[in-house]
């Protein structure tokens, strides 16, 4: 990676933020979300939510019930981890692994080993159905190394989850679990460790802190609502 100061990488990540996350979940939103094609819809659920947000069955009601958990949940938490990923191989921060089920790959600044990484978003989000499979996975990569060049001279701690975002302390049971043979590295550290830059993270924070203040939001949920609302209106899925 070519030298830069933490002033410029941070300048280049909070941008990556602005246009790749934030505004891109923005036109997504009103693009795809406010078409009824794009949901799978539960009849009876979605008229007593209906009736929860609007006190009747309307079809404004039927369309803040599919639209609010759309954009301000599924939507941006699904694609956040993999838009990060990106980010990194982007800003040659890492490289996109040649292993499948590894992430990225990256020279790590602390310790000044190779790291192969699985990333996760936060200290909860992972299942416990997903901790002996991965367990597994970094074991059977770790055999490799008797075969590969590129993994000669790794061990369980090159091995590696990345969380972007929490504190050790807040690490669930099932982090705790896989941290016992391979780290789990999370917020700070981790951000550190893949750029170089030990406050890194706390710039981060605040930088999007300032970004997302100047955002404009303002229309954005109110339009996507009332354009749902108009299709479902109009269509014949519906009675009221």
């Amino acid at each position: 990676m070519e030298q830069i100061t933490e002033e410029e990488l941070l300048l280049k990540v909070v941008k990556y933020f602005e246009i790749n996350i934030f505004e891109n979940h923005i036109n997504a939103s009103l693009k795809k979300h406010s078409k009824i094609k794009n949901y799978n819809i539960n009849p009876i659920v979605v008229k007593y939510l209906s009736k929860v947000l609007e006190g009747n069955y309307t079809p404004e009601g039927v369309a803040k019930a599919l639209f609010y958990p759309r954009v301000l949940g599924t939507s941006i938490n699904t694609s956040f981890g993999t838009n990060i990923q990106k980010m990194f191989i982007k800003l040659n921060l890492a490289e996109g692994s040649a292993i499948k089920g590894i992430d990225i790959e990256f020279l790590d600044k602390v310790d000044g080993r190779k790291k192969w990484c699985q990333l996760k978003s936060g200290p909860n989000t992972i299942n416990s159905e997903d901790v002996n499979p991965l367990i597994k996975k970094f074991t059977n990569t770790i055999r490799l190394a008797r075969t590969n060049d590129a993994l000669l001279g790794s061990n369980n701690n090159d091995f590696i989850v990345g969380v972007l975002y929490g504190e050790q302390a807040q690490l669930s049971m099932h982090y705790r679990k896989i941290d016992e043979i391979h780290p789990v590295i999370i917020g700070r550290d981790f951000w550190h460790r893949v750029t170089g830059f030990p406050n890194f993270y706390d710039g981060l924070v605040a930088d999007l802190h300032q970004i997302i203040n100047n955002l404009d939001t303002k229309e954005y949920i109110t339009k996507g609502c009332e354009e749902l609302a108009y299709e479902i209106r109009t269509s014949n899925l519906f009675s009221f």
